[in-house]
């Protein structure tokens, strides 16, 4: 009954900050500037989520969660560019295709590869990678030649509506994207140690900001326009879509941590070695969370294109890797609830009130800044703002003790106590 209530309590109590949040925006009491920093506060919150499955909860350091941010963003700015400029769905269709078919390859391989004991991770992911090369190609053809039929089907849908159905999909895909790119890069580098990871994966945020830079000219995407910056991209993010995803992670991540699976993952944290002792599959749990964190992070990717319609890939930079990180570390590592409302603080406070009410010039100083307050954490509160501390939905119970036992128990105990008293 207490985890029905708790559950309760907890919708009701999103469902109305919603409602508040909403009718802020509605009624125009809350600006256009303040409306765009809880965007960007929930973006960053999903991304953080992501980060904290994979760091806070696994024990993996990586600071690649913002490549992955960078891969959703231009998959599925890219997709609602071909919509709404060029009236193509091909960018749907071509990307839904490939990440299905890539999906069915490593699917396929991963079953083949089971089969024999003792392939070594570089060979596994040269495998993986040639599959995946071959359903993307043939996505390719496939969208081309099925994209007209597709157009056909959809044309008696309102364009305002189907550029809504359109934007959800590419939020999806852009994680899907993310997600599948990572369980490839994973393969090779989650077989180091946390420190070694930590390095590839930085190595890996400026791998995919180099490759933006050039994406007009080395990977042919005319329109994402290279260091120039893409524009043109519809703003279709709204408070509703950051909130939705935003739930649906944080529901997502709490059902995960308190199934078998999520135990799995922060015993990996505790005690690695102990973990395989016990017969936990290590390397399978440190794959799992790193996809999931970069799955989410894809999706936040894809908000955040769409809040403001432009994309340079100058924000992407490794230096704003760092954020969710910092965000992390002060809502405290393995709290939901703690990461949630960072973010939101990091948002209002770094982002809002101290441009405003602080000289012009002083945002540049935020370099400065972060690392006092994160000495400042260290030294105070090691543990971060909020700790272990979760919401009552969001905390783990233990399972409730068969009533067949609960009987068995009481047999065992009145008859101890008989005996005793005799």
């Amino acid at each position: 009954m207490k985890k029905y209530r708790d559950s309760i309590i907890f919708f009701v109590g999103a469902v109305s900050i919603f409602i508040l949040v909403q009718g802020a925006i509605s009624f125009d009491y809350l600006n256009n500037f303040w409306g765009l920093i809880l965007l960007q506060a929930g973006v960053m919150a999903i991304v953080s989520l992501g980060l904290n499955l994979i760091y806070g909860f696994n024990g993996q350091f990586s600071l690649g969660q913002w490549g992955f941010y960078a891969i959703g963003a231009y998959t599925a700015a890219d997709i609602t560019y071909r919509f709404t400029n060029d009236k193509s769905m091909v960018g749907l269709l071509v990307v839904a295709l490939a990440v299905l078919l890539s999906g069915i390859a490593i699917l396929l391989i991963n079953k083949f590869l089971q089969k024999y004991r003792g392939v070594d991770p570089l060979s596994a992911f040269s495998l993986y990678l040639i599959g995946v090369v071959i359903a993307v190609l043939l996505a390719l053809q496939i969208g081309r030649v099925t994209h007209p039929i597709l157009s056909a089907m959809l044309a008696w849908i309102p364009e305002n509506i189907l550029l809504q159905v359109v934007f959800f999909l590419s939020v999806l895909l852009g994680g899907f994207v993310a997600a599948e790119i990572s369980y490839l890069f994973g393969l090779p580098v989650l077989t180091l140690g946390s420190d070694y990871f930590g390095i590839a994966t930085l190595g890996f945020t400026i791998i995919v900001k180099v490759l933006l830079d050039n994406s007009d000219t080395m990977l042919g995407f005319e329109e994402m326009k290279g260091a120039r910056g893409m524009i043109g991209i519809p703003k279709a993010t709204t408070w509703a879509w950051v909130f939705l995803f935003l739930i649906l992670v944080v529901i997502i991540t709490r059902n995960l941590l308190q199934s078998s699976h999520g135990r799995a993952v922060v015993s990996v944290r505790e005690d690695e070695i102990a973990a395989k002792a016990m017969g936990i599959n290590v390397a399978a749990y440190k794959n799992t969370a790193f996809v999931l964190g970069s799955f989410f992070a894809g999706l936040a990717g894809a908000l955040y294109a769409h809040i403001n319609g432009f994309l340079h890939p100058e924000t992407f930079n490794f230096i704003k890797s760092f954020d969710p990180m910092i965000i992390i570390v002060f809502g405290g590592l393995g709290s939901v609830t703690g990461t949630v409302l960072a973010s939101f603080l990091w948002a209002l406070v770094l982002e809002g009130f101290l441009r405003l009410f602080l000289p012009s010039g002083f945002e540049t100083w935020r370099f400065v800044v972060y690392p006092l307050l994160l000495l400042i954490m260290m030294l105070l509160k090691p543990k971060g703002l909020f700790g272990g501390y979760e919401l009552p939905y969001l905390r783990s119970l233990l399972p409730a003790i068969p009533e067949r036992l609960l009987r068995k128990n009481n047999h065992k105990a009145e008859a101890i106590t008989t005996e005793e008293v005799s």
